[in-house]
C-alpha cells in the first residue's frame, strides 16, 4: 500500500489513537476535526500543566499524521510550511472566537504508524513548531 495516499479509515484510526494518547498524557480534548473557513485542525486540546519556560496552561493544536509504514518518510515530516501556515490561520480563527487570553498556545504533532500485525507506534512531539 502506498503510504502517502489518503485512506480515511487509516486516518480515522490514527486520530483515535492520537486522542487516546493525548488523554493518557493528561490533556483534555476540546475539539476534534475542527473546521473553519481557514482550514481544519485534527485535535484541539487543553494542557493544564505549565509548559517548560511558560506560565500557565496551554491550548494545544494537534496535527495527526498516520501512515501504514514509515519506510519512505517519518509521518511527522509530512508537515510542510504550507500546512503550518494553514494550521496557524485555523488556530488564529479558533482563538479569535473564544476568550483564550489566559492560555499559552502550542502546536504539537502526533505521528502514528500502523503496521499490519504490529502494535501501533505513537509518537507525540510537543511544541513541534511555533
Amino acid at each position: 500500500m502506498w503510504p502517502f495516499g489518503r485512506s480515511k479509515p487509516l486516518g480515522r484510526r490514527g486520530e483515535q489513537l492520537a486522542r487516546r494518547h493525548l488523554v493518557r498524557s493528561g490533556l483534555k480534548i476540546l475539539a476534534r476535526n475542527y473546521r473553519c473557513p481557514c482550514g481544519e485542525i485534527d485535535v484541539i486540546a487543553l494542557d493544564r500543566r505549565p509548559a517548560q519556560g511558560l506560565q500557565g496552561p496551554a491550548i494545544v493544536f494537534v496535527e495527526v499524521k498516520t501512515r501504514c509504514d514509515d519506510a519512505w518518510t517519518d509521518p511527522s515530516s509530512a508537515i510542510d510550511s504550507d500546512k503550518r501556515r494553514r494550521l496557524h490561520k485555523a488556530a488564529a480563527y479558533y482563538l479569535s472566537r473564544r476568550d483564550c487570553t489566559a492560555y499559552n498556545v502550542r502546536f504539537d504533532v502526533v505521528s502514528v504508524v500502523l503496521r499490519p500485525g504490529q502494535p501501533p507506534q505513537v509518537e507525540h512531539i510537543a511544541n513541534a513548531f511555533g
